[in-house]
């Protein structure tokens, strides 16, 4: 008599997961970082008037948090996540237009035709801050 072992599994086992909690939130701090900015960005820019200098003061300063969040969580995708090129290049790219984009708000003042860049890349990096944790869930 011959046995022989069968393996079912449920249409939600799709094998292991490769997340790491560490990468998981960094992430999850960046993106809350990216939307924010919207926030404080909204709380000074109106429709011809001046900017409140403490709004943009704080829009600046958690655009350099956000930064150190996202290198920091390119360093967890390369150190812990190095198989999930998605993670780790989307975190990198990440990181680099955040510093494009911190860099164009910094000469915003000066050039007002920036804005123009400005807003439509921080709506790019909106979308990107938030796939990347959604991204993460995924088996890799």
């Amino acid at each position: 008599m011959s046995t022989q072992r069968t393996s079912t599994s449920s249409p939600t086992d799709q094998g292991p997961r490769y997340r790491h909690p560490l990468y998981s939130a960094v992430i999850g701090l960046t993106t809350l970082g990216v939307l924010l900015q919207g926030l404080w960005a909204g709380l000074f820019v109106h429709e011809g008037q001046d900017y409140q200098q403490n709004w943009v003061d704080v829009h600046a300063l958690d655009g350099e948090v956000t930064i150190v969040l996202a290198a920091l969580a390119t360093v967890a995708a390369f150190v812990f996540l190095r198989h999930r090129k998605d993670l780790l290049i989307g975190s990198a790219v990440l990181t680099v237009l955040l510093v494009v984009e911190a860099y164009i708000g910094g000469r915003i003042g000066g050039t007002s035709g920036l804005t123009a860049v400005h807003f439509p890349l921080a709506m790019a990096l909106m979308g990107l801050a938030v796939w990347l944790p959604l991204r993460a869930t995924h088996r890799g």
